[in-house]
């Protein structure tokens, strides 16, 4: 008998393997061994998952009242806060990520389903005025249905979870599929999903090895909307088979996030954000600040604090409690790191620090990375997705701006100034979906979260989060029993 953990999808309610038997390993990228056992889904355990869905949503979860989905959602907020230390333990042992942090992401999750069990009660129609008196109209909110989402490795539960809260508050049902990076923790997550009262079928997930059979899901006649994370490439083709069926997407992808800093900011403030920015989470976020774009007169000391601050981070187990930075989540992503140091320097990056695997801890560690560059390097262009700090300077507003905006994506950015006016002037004027000023990576269940171009479609979070699970119905009512001209409209 294996002593890897054995963890089960969720199907119709049961937690079950995939129907061909098959399964796959995921592994731990801080000791480079599997941990746990994986069903590995089909096309079949799709079609399955997606009609569970669909009859729970004929069914007795189509048939709730808001206040009943309210009471299910705080009850599966409670219980994500109970079982904190074990879905963190889960997320670590698949992605690296340091424990601190997910302890405190698991405990703050619960959260996003608090807030959207207030929204769920709030969901309301309207009563239109028309210029016909002898008509009465309103409107009504409705689910949209069955909605596929689909999710990343580098933090499942909390990306899962901006999909999965507004959907069920609308009264939608879900089958969602995680990356097979890291597909532990979601299935840890549907275990709490009966114990929290929710209806068989109303949630389910399906963890596969292979990228066709999410294809499949995004693809699926059966589902009514996609809801996708990940990158921009996949991103685009998710929503290339969504849109097959006209169904509508939500895709929040990559980012190449600029933080600009001024030369009246306070430069050890801006150098904890741009580390917070680019370092915290190896680097392995959407919004990573990797873009550091500093006035020319404050670019060397600026450029020393951050190099300073990485030279001393803890690399090492992500358990541990001093660890700072953990391992690359995954083998192909360190190989992707690496090759773009490698390009850096052939383009003739400046290395301040970093630059290399550390090699002496085993596992996919990389060096906390700062880079001095030019603006059309590639590193500084395209998103590496890993603890690496690209700097460029500018000498004027304008051009600060210009180089913030020089970029595909639209994801997020920040803006150190001491100039109250300045902050708010150029946080208007950078063309991303989320803008700091003084601060980085900061977000709430409250506040939209999307993208600005290549960086997605669409938002979530806050009440923006939730209008993507509801369709508007106009509902018409003839008030005089009355006939009508059949040839005239109105």
């Amino acid at each position: 008998m294996s002593d890897l953990e054995q963890l089960q999808m969720l199907i119709g309610g049961k937690p079950v393997g995939a129907i061909s038997g098959k399964t796959f390993e995921s592994e731990n990228p801080y000791t480079g061994q599997s941990w746990a056992v994986i069903p590995d889904g089909d096309t079949d355990d799709i079609d399955a998952a997606v009609a569970a869905a669909r009859a729970a949503f004929d069914g007795e979860w189509g048939a709730m009242t808001p206040f009943g989905r309210a009471a299910c959602l705080r009850r599966l907020g409670d219980l994500i806060t109970q079982n904190a230390e074990r879905l963190a333990r889960l997320e670590v042992n698949d992605s690296g990520k340091l424990y601190r942090e997910m302890l405190g992401q698991l405990n703050a999750l619960g959260g996003w389903y608090h807030y959207y069990a207030g929204l769920a009660t709030a969901i309301e129609g309207t009563q239109p005025p028309v210029p016909n008196p002898n008509y009465l109209v309103y409107t009504r909110r409705e689910p949209v249905g069955v909605v596929a989402c689909i999710t990343p490795w580098n933090s499942p539960l909390l990306l899962m979870s901006w999909k999965v809260a507004p959907a069920l508050a609308a009264g939608c049902t879900v089958v969602v599929k995680p990356s097979e990076h890291a597909p532990g923790s979601t299935l840890g997550f549907a275990e709490l999903i009966e114990q929290a009262g929710i209806p068989a079928g109303v949630v389910n997930v399906v963890t596969t090895a292979r990228g066709e059979v999410g294809g499949h899901l995004a693809a699926h006649p059966g589902v009514d909307k996609v809801a996708f994370t990940g990158s921009t490439a996949t991103g685009i083709k998710v929503g290339h088979a969504a849109m097959d069926n006209l169904n509508p997407v939500t895709l929040e992808l990559g980012g190449k996030s600029p933080q600009v800093v001024f030369p009246d900011a306070d430069l050890q403030a801006a150098a904890n954000g741009l580390v917070a920015g680019v370092f915290a989470a190896t680097g392995q976020t959407c919004m990573a600040g990797s873009r550091l774009i500093v006035h020319a007169d404050v670019h060397d000391e600026l450029v020393r604090l951050v190099a300073e601050r990485a030279s001393q981070i803890v690399l090492g187990d992500p358990f541990g409690e001093d660890t700072e930075m953990g391992p690359v989540a995954n083998g192909p992503q360190y190989e992707k790191v690496l090759g773009y140091l490698s390009t850096a320097k052939e383009e003739g990056a400046t290395v301040e620090y970093g630059g290399a695997a550390e090699d002496s801890l085993g596992g996919y560690f990389v060096r906390p990375t700062v880079l001095s560059v030019k603006p059309t390097d590639t590193v500084f262009r395209e998103e590496v997705f890993g603890p690496v700090l690209a700097a460029v300077t500018f000498t004027d507003e304008d051009e600060a701006v210009k180089l913030a905006n020089d970029t595909p994506y639209g994801l997020a950015g920040a803006v150190w100034t001491k100039d109250i006016h300045r902050g708010h002037r150029i946080a208007a004027r950078i063309r991303a979906g989320t803008v700091w000023i003084n601060a980085y990576r900061a977000v709430a269940p409250s506040v939209p979260f999307g993208g600005y171009k290549m960086s997605g479609l669409g938002r979530e979070n806050g009440h923006a989060g939730l209008d993507p699970y509801l369709e508007t119905k106009s509902v018409w009512v003839e008030l005089t029993g009355g006939t009508r001209d059949p040839f005239t409209l109105g």
